[in-house]
Formats: C-alpha cells, structure tokens, sequence
C-alpha cells in the first residue's frame, strides 16, 4: 500500500496547548459538560438503565480523601456505562447531618451574642435554613472540581419536601405495623449536645484514668463483705447489686444476701451470673443498669431497678446525698475521698490507661444513660436485609464482606431513631391533652390542640430511604421506574452497617411497593484510604491529605487516578504524594506522546488490511485487543486497581516505551508510513477511551484534538474487534524488545554513553527470524552498520526464542577508560556505602520491630539495589583492568 508520507499543513497538533496544565482547563471543561446536558438522565430513554445514588455527605462537611475516593469509582462506573450505552442515572445529594449543622449553627450564634434558645424554635430552624442557602454548597462545588459527572438537576437534600414526605410516610407504616416503639433504654448520651447519639458518632480513645477498687459491707475481713474495681467511681450511687459468677466458690455464701450502700439507704444485693468472669479482678462486679450497657442487660435479667443518677448534663442528680448537683468528674474525685474516709478505698491505681467513648461532634466523654426515646425494632427489617443476600437479589463485593454483613444484621439491637435536637425531621407524633397518642402521614392533620413530640429522627433515618426517596417515593414516578433498583453502592466498609444495612432494610421491607424488591443490586465496598506508611489519617497525626490540595497542585487526574490504582474490593489503601506525582508524570506523558503522534500525522480512520501491517503493527493492535478485554473483566469485578494497572503499563510502558519509538522508524519508510499513522491514531483513539471514566480532564483534551469528535464523555467504549490474535508477530517483537534491552545494558556495562552510535555486527539475524525488525533493533540501540576496519571489542550473546544473536561493537575511541574507571570507582564507593547502612538499619532489631512494615520493605529494596550495584560495578572495575592492559577500550 503506498500513500503519501507527508504531514498535513493544518496540523490538529495545533489544536493541544504547548503543555499539560490542568488547572488551566479542568474548570472549563467541566462546565462545558454540564451545559451540553451529558450528565443529565432520561427517564423516556430507551437505553437500559443504570444507576447510583451519591451517598449524601453532610452539609456541613468538605470533601475528604474518603469521599474523593467514593466519588472517583462512582463516576468511573457511570461514565463507563453511558459509553457503553446506558442511560445513566448518578444522582447527588446532601444530608442535612442533624447534630453537625445544628452544632455548628448554635456557635455561629453564641458568637453574635445569642442562642438557640433565644431564638426558640422556629426562628432557629429558619436560622439554619438561612446557613444552609448561604454557606452549604461548599462540597458541590468541590464535587465539580474532581469532575464529578452527576445529574445536578436532580440534587436532593435530605429535609427536602419530597424527602421529608417519604420519611413521615414510612414513620408512620412502621408504627402502624408495631414496628416502631417508645420506651426508656439505655443510650449514647452527649451532656454537652444533651441528646442522644449513635454508636458511629462515638469515637474511643486511650484516657489516662484511675481503677479504685472499694469495699462493700463489713470492714473486718472476718464478716461478709466483697470488693469491687471501677474507673467510674461516682457511677456507684446507681449501684443495685453486685454480681459474682455462680460457680465461684469465693462468693457462695454471699449469694442471695445484701449488704448496706455506704451512702445511701438501699441494700445491695449479691446476685449470680455467668457474664461474669471469676478470673478478672476479685471475680465481682459492681452493677450500675442505669449508666451501663452490660450492666443494663443484667438488670433486666435480673429485674434490678435502675435509678438514673444524672441529668442531661451529667450532673448528680436524685441520689439524696451530698453528691447531688456535682458535675460527674467532680463527684468522681468527692466520691472516692469520701469511701476512703469510711476505709472503703482498697486500691488505688493511676494513671490506669483504657479505652473511653467520646462524642465525636462535641469531645467529651459520653455517657451511658437511661432515657426514653423512639425504637425501631428492626427483627424482621434485619431477617429481609440478610436474606436479600443469601438469596442473590443484593451481591457484596467482595465475598469476603459477607460475613461481617451477617454478623450485624442477624445480631442487630433495636434501633434508637429518636435525637433530642430542634434540626431534622421531626417526629409525626402528637399527644392530646388527655393523653392520647397519634401517629399522622403527611397529608394528615392534628387536632386542634394537640402537640408535637419535641424530637427529631436520627439523620440515618432518613438517608435510609435515599435511594428510592431520592426517585419520588411514595409516588410511583417515572425515575423510580427506569433507575431502580440501583444498579450499585460504592461505600467503605466502615459503614456497612451505620448506611448499608438501613437502606437494605427499609428497601426490602417496602420492596413490594417499589419496582424492585432491594435498593441496589451489587454492594461494592472498598477500604479506607491510608497515608504512604499504612496509618489512618487523622488530625492528631498530623498525616491528613486535602484532596483540593492535590487538585491544585497535580490536577483533578492525578489525584483520580492515584485513588483508582489504588482502589481494590474491600482492601484500604495507602498513598503519598509520590504517588499522585506519578499520576501527573502520566498524565503529561499521555499529553506528550499524543501531541507527537498528531505532530507525526496520526489520524484515526479505517485500518489497513492486516497484510499490510508491520510486525509491530499487529503487535501493538493485538496489545491493545488484549488490555481492553482486561480492562473490562477488570472493572465488571470492580477490580479499579487490576484495571488501571492494565491501562498504566500499556499505555506507558508499551505504547510510549516501544511502539512509539518503533513508528520512528516506520515513519522514515514510505512504505509503512502511511500505515504506522493510522494504527498510532486507532491504539491512542481507544487509550483515551479506555482512561476516559479514571481521567476525563486529559483524555477529553486529547481525544477531542485527535479525532475532531464532540466529546470523548459521550463517545463509544472500545469493543471487541473479533480480530485473532498474530503469535508470530507477538513472539519477534517480544524477542526484539529483549535483545535491545540485553544490547542498551551490554553498552552501559561497557561505559558507553547512551545515545552514543556504536559500530556492530549482528551474527543469527535470520535464524532468529527478526530480519524484519533489524533496522528498529539497531535505531533503539544506537548501533551503525560496521566500516571495513570494525575491530571487535567486546560482545554478548543473546538467546531468543528460535537461536541465538552475536552481538560484537567495536568501542574503540569511543570509552576514555581511566575516566570510566574514576566514574565506576565512585559509584562502588557509594554503593558500598548505600550496603552498609541498609543493612546496619535491618540488623536493628528496636528498630525493625517498631517501623511500619512498609518501611522495611523499602530498606529492604534499597539493599537489594545496592547488593546488585556492588557486583556489577566490581565486575566493570575487573573489565577496564583487562582492558587497559590490552590497549583497548
């Protein structure tokens, strides 16, 4: 085939800027999708529908390293799928995060001198509706930033009308149902927010304390008595018994009998039960079922009371002693002085170190406290949310998530939804004055007279119902039609139960009212996002990433791509700024390599006839048929990482490494010029697509500039050509790369410079059989055909897959070899050095049992580098020796 080799005056490498600079396009470009409505979904469409709901994050709250990795593999899958030729639904959304915004509302008004309470009610919830116009779409906007491809015409937010209307709606089919209860149990309470919290807005953390143990009953050991431990001293005003284990000789004689309060005027019963463990301590506890969960079970099993002996703000409150009206800590301190003057303090032991729950919004240590609120029993929600998933309708990924999913909701505790809060979905129940109760839907009315229950739901109630909420339910619209069920949630596992398992249950408990019976058909949970050592982030470490921070300084690419690779089904991952650097570097070779392509002619049209192809033409096109099919199995397994590695080393290490360099050559021919152009555009043509939904900045930069196309966002996902594979081909261009590798590594042994053009013979060409790809060998390997006084210096032989090439170059004048020996003596010594300390660092045993695992494995890597440098550098050493004898170089 012969056509002109020239390139084109109006050359579409005209259309690229001189280099990648992200920021200097990424807003542009996003907006320019939003306003040609690439994002929005038809419901009327007749694509199949595909579908993810955003998980809302707080109103309140900025994008973090957690939701900047959700995001990127949610908007990877959907920008996949409309490629594929799917009507693609992502809808977003934010919750109204009850506890966070009021918190934050209520101090934005003590520092303009008032307060909640001032306002009263309404004025505070317009106050806050005020601060959410103003001030909550902070995290939108940073959602347009790492280019998140969403159906913005359909953001909810979670006190929405329609949201709100499928909140009451449910409230009240539950309570309709006996679903949904009010009584007093035990609870997470915050005394500084004064309401209840859940067990994800509890965080532990190691408190220096003390361990008093005191004594019950007589002070001589001869009459009955029994020593208890406790870190919460002051909680033994709400002691109602002391529990031993019922086989422990030690309190036999004890069981059943009471001793006296040393301040109260109440008996404290011994009573017996296996929780107990009669090898820890002395084999007793005190019991305290109003401010303690364990402690709470035994009273019910035992029938305990279960005074309360703090208010809403954790003072002492009730007891009749001098206790009363103490903040909790100061009782602490009183009540121990106060045991150790009646002799009662046995031990003392401080600074006792244990594990003690804070209020993750407000700081302080929470309080296990009786108090009545609003249940959810969730027996039979929790049997539909575990069957969904041993039948099928909902898959996990990975399986190895399934057991911890079964373990919660086949194990699941009734449900606190109520919070003692003025922001949130306030509870649809109203009492009249004579005492009567009534649960009202939305388009039902009180009486006249009658009063609304003061708590709101708990905001997971809420963000429960979003992925059918979000749609129109209760009504029956055209959105839930199309979209549900979802076709899949992207979450961490960390929330599997706090997010997953609500909306597993509320989805399967009213899926006959729904078109599908389960809010999403696949569950993907991936792990939390780690620094470069494999720590959580956190701000007492100081390791926290701002994912704007990346954008700003690598590009929305690099920080997407770095997220992505690293992205594996339920495993955490671990990143640093090396790694969004190599991203950039990616990036910009990607820019590069197809600004030279467009600079060199390559145009993406029809391909010639295989016939007419270059080894390496079929090569690199059945390359890319193979990495494409990877990509896919890849990335239908939510395996992001295994696909972007795929999609790194091909396109890098293949395409830019090698056939790029190989086209060179082509392109000097007249015969394959013509052909290498369109076989370089139909390779970066389908590597754009393929990296489009992992980096839409740069591929739709590239893509657009390539092609003329609209928009590689709306463009076809590569497919299978049906094309067989040339083993022929694979197998000389295979050999070819090894003996250019063998043949540019013989050369810097030899200390000749890299580009430096060397005289060779190449002995076994033809038996090889890479005749054809001679002239690329010796162009990549900077060798020239020998004059007639080509005099051998130095050769290699190299075994390929049908025989062996001789490889012999003449280096004469080209090695100064008393400068190469300086040159090689000093990289010994630093290699030697570089030995030495590496393997001083793993010989420190404090030191290797205290490193994070990651860090040895480094040093360990350093080592093995400098070992190799070592050997090769003595060798060379041992090489310029001979050779300086012999007269040589």
């Amino acid at each position: 085939m012969t056509r002109s080799t020239t390139v084109p005056e109006d050359n579409p490498a005209d259309r690229l800027p001189k280099s990648w600079n992200p920021g200097e396009v990424e807003a542009e470009l996003y907006q320019g999708w939003v306003d040609a409505g690439y994002f929005v979904a038809d419901p009327e469409s007749a694509k199949p529908g595909y579908s993810i709901v955003l998980p809302p994050p707080n109103v309140t709250g900025s994008l973090h390293m957690g939701h900047a990795l959700d995001h990127t593999l949610m908007d990877v899958l959907s920008r996949r799928k409309r490629m594929q030729g799917y009507e693609v639904l992502w809808l977003p959304g934010m919750d109204h995060a009850g506890i966070a915004t009021q918190s934050l509302v209520e101090k934005k008004l003590v520092a303009e001198g008032t307060s909640k309470d001032d306002l009263g009610r309404e004025k505070f919830i317009e106050k806050v509706w005020e601060w959410k116009r103003e001030s909550g779409g902070t995290i939108g906007e940073q959602m347009r930033r790492i280019g998140d491809g969403v159906d913005w015409s359909r953001e909810r937010f979670t006190m929405d009308e329609g949201l709100s209307r499928a909140v009451q709606t449910i409230f009240k089919m539950l309570h309709d149902r006996g679903l949904i209860y009010r009584a007093e149990r035990l609870v997470n309470w915050s005394p500084v927010l004064k309401t209840a919290i859940s067990d994800i807005e509890v965080k532990y953390e190691d408190v220096e304390g003390e361990l008093v143990s005191l004594r019950y009953g007589s002070l001589n050991d001869d009459e009955p008595h029994v020593v208890v431990a406790t870190t919460r001293v002051e909680t033994m005003l709400g002691d109602t018994a002391v529990a031993v284990h019922p086989d422990d000789e030690r309190y036999t004689h004890l069981v059943g009998t009471t001793l006296p309060h040393p301040f109260l005027d109440r008996e404290i019963p011994i009573i017996a039960d296996d929780y107990v463990d009669p090898e820890f301590g002395t084999g007793a506890v005190k019991i305290t079922p109003a401010h303690d969960p364990n402690d709470f079970e035994m009273g019910m099993r035992h029938s305990l009371p279960m005074p309360s002996i703090m208010d809403t703000s954790g003072r002492i409150v009730d007891t009749g002693t001098q206790f009363d009206g103490m903040d909790r800590f100061e009782a602490r301190v009183a009540v121990r002085e106060a045991l150790a003057e009646q002799n009662r303090v046995v031990a003392e032991k401080r600074p006792y170190v244990h594990s003690v729950g804070h209020s993750e919004r407000s700081g302080e240590p929470i309080e296990p406290r009786l108090s009545l609120q609003w249940w959810v029993n969730v027996s039979t929600l929790a049997q539909s949310a575990g069957d969904a998933v041993r039948d099928g309708r909902t898959v996990i990924h990975p399986k190895s998530q399934e057991p911890r999913w079964f373990a919660w909701v086949d194990d699941m505790h009734d449900w606190c939804i109520s919070r003692q809060l003025w922001w949130g979905h306030r509870i649809p129940i109203w009492y009249g004055p004579d005492g009567e109760t009534v649960c009202l839907g939305p388009d039902e009315t009180p009486p006249e007279g009658w009063v609304q229950d003061p708590d709101v739901l708990d905001t997971w109630f809420s963000s429960g119902l979003w992925p059918f909420s979000t749609m129109g339910w209760p009504d029956r619209t055209p959105d839930l039609e199309k979209f549900y069920p979802t076709s899949v949630l992207v979450t961490g596992y960390d929330i599997l139960f706090f997010w997953v398992a609500r909306m597993m249950m509320f989805g399967t408990t009213i899926g006959d009212q729904l078109p599908g019976p389960v809010p999403f058909r696949d569950v993907f949970l991936h792990g939390l996002v780690r620094d470069e050592f494999g720590r959580k982030m956190s701000k007492s470490k100081g390791n926290g990433i701002d994912p704007l921070d990346w954008v700003d300084r690598f590009g929305a690419d690099a920080l997407r791509f770095t997220l992505a690779r690293g992205a594996h089904p339920g495993g955490d991952l671990s990143v640093g700024e090396d790694n969004a650097q190599s991203s950039r570097n990616f990036a910009t070779k990607l820019f590069n390599a197809t600004k030279f392509a467009l600079m060199n002619g390559a145009v993406v049209q029809e391909l010639p006839a295989r016939s007419d192809l270059t080894d390496a033409d079929r090569w690199i096109l059945d390359r890319l048929a193979l990495v494409r099919a990877e990509v896919d199995d890849a990335l239908d397994r939510y395996e992001f990482g295994k696909a972007c590695e795929s999609l790194y080393h091909f396109a890098w290490d293949e395409v830019c490494d090698w056939y790029l360099e190989l086209a060179k050559v082509q392109f000097a021919s007249e015969t394959h010029a013509d052909n290498t152009r369109a076989v370089l555009g139909v390779v970066l043509d389908s590597i754009l697509r393929l990296l489009h939904p992992v980096i839409p900045f740069v591929t739709e930069t590239l893509w657009k500039a390539l092609t003329g196309g609209a928009s590689v966002v709306v463009a076809d996902w590569p497919r299978e050509t049906g094309v067989g594979a040339d083993p022929v081909a694979q197998q000389r261009v295979t050999d070819m790369q090894k003996l250019i590798t063998e043949i540019r590594r013989f050369r810097s042994d030899q200390g000749v410079k890299p580009k430096q053009k060397v005289p060779a013979r190449l002995v076994g060409i033809d038996e090889a059989d890479i005749a054809s790809l001679v002239p690329a060998t010796r162009a990549l390997s900077f060798l020239v055909e020998p004059e007639d006084d080509f005099a051998e210096t130095a050769s290699i032989e190299v075994r390929l897959s049908l025989g062996t090439v001789t490889v012999s170059v003449d280096t004469s004048g080209t090695v100064d070899i008393e400068a190469e020996r300086k040159r090689c003596e000093k990289d010994l010594a630093a290699a030697v050095k570089e030995l030495e300390a590496t393997t001083a660092k793993l010989g420190n045993e404090a030191f290797v049992g205290k490193a994070p695992e990651a860090v040895v494995d480094k040093i360990k890597g350093r080592q093995q580098i400098a070992r190799e440098e070592v050997e090769r550098l003595t060798r060379r050493l041992g090489e310029l020796t001979s050779q300086g004898k012999s007269g040589t170089a």
